[in-house]
């Protein structure tokens, strides 16, 4: 059997799980190739990312389940899946990925909405009279 090594990012609502296996670098997206899945460049850049700074682009393939959120969120929870997984291969990336912040659980998530006001902060149009 393979060695593949699997981690989970998460970001808002999003869950990203990563099976990181020995390969040529292909990486795939809840079943489609990460190009077509996530088309924004910006995006892209997120997910090959740690790859590029682990110096690995070409090394593993990386199949990637995600579900929940926006393709932000999705985005940002597999690089911090991906940044975990060449962190368990190699603790020698892990200094370089720490320095970008790659391996942070980013714990902002959207604040609840409260009773008797339209969102979480704002408030109705104030009367005086």
């Amino acid at each position: 059997m393979e060695n593949v090594i699997n981690t989970i990012g998460r970001r808002k609502a999003s869950i990203a799980r990563v099976y990181l296996s020995k390969g040529s670098g292909k990486i795939t997206v809840n079943g489609k190739d990460y190009k077509e899945y996530f088309p924004q460049p910006n995006i892209q850049f997120n997910i090959t990312d740690p790859l590029a700074i682990a110096e690995a682009s070409t090394e593993y393939d990386i199949k990637v389940n995600v579900t929940g959120g926006g393709f932000k969120g999705q985005s940002e929870a597999t690089r911090l899946a991906i940044s975990r997984a060449l962190v368990k291969i190699n603790e020698e990336h892990r200094k370089p990925l720490k320095v970008k912040k790659y391996l942070t659980r980013d714990s902002r998530v959207v604040e609840r909405k409260k009773f008797g006001k339209p969102k979480a902060r704002k408030s109705f149009q104030f009367s005086k009279r």
